[in-house]
């Protein structure tokens, strides 16, 4: 990775502080960098109907895309708990729309983290043949 991972760590740390969580009280923070340096923050946004809250990692990946990225290098989440924050399934499989290789950076309230990659995460990803297509119908 060109950039250091405790500066991801960091922007996600700092990302956290913005967290909208007043049902669960448990914030969290994402931040990812593209394969040429650019930094995109998230935090989690709780909703009254929680089906409609979305996580950190989709806020960070979803504000990046938007901005026209799709080449992503890795992701830092953190909750700052005791416990390594992981990315729940549906931020998993976002992720791996964009690449299965993403690293996964899972950090403490110490700043310690583990590492894994989408594909780790994620073994058995859902995915099209081609992104601008859904399967041809079979009953048909």
């Amino acid at each position: 990775m060109n950039n250091p991972v405790e500066k991801l760590i960091k922007e996600a740390a700092a990302a956290r502080d913005m967290a909208y969580a007043p049902y669960s009280k448990f914030r969290v923070g994402a931040a990812i960098i593209t394969r040429d340096g650019r930094y995109y923050t998230g935090c989690n946004i709780e909703n009254a109907s929680y089906s409609l809250t979305c996580c950190a990692e989709r806020v960070a990946l979803f504000k990046a895309v938007s901005g026209g990225e799709r080449d992503f290098e890795a992701i830092a989440v953190t909750a700052g708990t005791e416990e390594y924050c992981t990315p729940c399934g549906a931020c998993r499989q976002a992720l791996a729309e964009f690449g299965s290789e993403i690293k996964v950076f899972m950090s403490n309230k110490h700043g310690d983290y583990l590492v894994r990659t989408v594909a780790e995460l994620l073994p058995a990803v859902f995915k099209l043949d081609t992104p601008d297509q859904a399967p041809a119908n079979q009953n048909t």
